[in-house]
């Protein structure tokens, strides 16, 4: 893990418009070892992303909170406190291959042209396809999930380490 002394951070306050204009109680930070964007809103959500990654996020109903973030390219790590504010549908992460919801968790979530991955540190997180969002898995600590346009059932695993450390080690983890 990277250490506070090591880390080179520009604090810029920005409002971040929702799908409707609404506006969201988040700033937006860049970091610079490794480079992330990172929006940190009032209620305790973290969303760091890697620089080249896309990431919109979602206020459905215009209050403030997020509901969810679309991603369309590269990796958005998630830290979710127990006791944020959650919806019953749960935070999700949108990709286009998947839907990942989830409640009071640290996850990963990577997407390329191919798939995404999602991965969880603690916690639990509903898993699935996009365009079958009925049918889904539950990933628990250590496991992880890759949903491509394939029509097979989503099978989880436990990562091994390399895995988990390759990807988690682009945010700095």
């Amino acid at each position: 893990m990277r250490t506070g002394a090591r880390l080179a951070v520009v604090a810029v306050l920005t409002v971040v418009a929702g799908p409707v204009g609404a506006q969201t109680r988040c700033t937006e930070t860049t970091r610079f070892d490794p480079p992330l964007r990172v929006l940190r809103c009032a209620d305790g959500l973290v969303l760091e992303t890697e620089t080249a990654g896309t990431l919109r996020p979602v206020d459905r109903d215009g209050d403030g909170h997020l509901e969810g973030a679309e991603i369309g390219g590269h990796a958005v790590f998630v830290t979710i406190p127990a006791s944020r504010r959650v919806r019953r549908e749960g935070f999700q992460i949108l990709t286009p291959h998947a839907i990942a919801s989830v409640r009071g968790t640290v996850y990963a979530v990577d997407v390329t042209r191919a798939r995404t991955s999602v991965f969880v540190e603690q916690g639990h997180v509903d898993v699935a396809r996009r365009d079958a969002p009925q049918i889904a898995v539950t990933l628990g600590p250590g496991e992880g999930v890759d949903v491509d346009d394939g029509r097979d059932a989503l099978e989880v695993r436990r990562w091994p380490q390399e895995r988990v450390r390759s990807l988690l080690e682009r945010f700095g983890r």
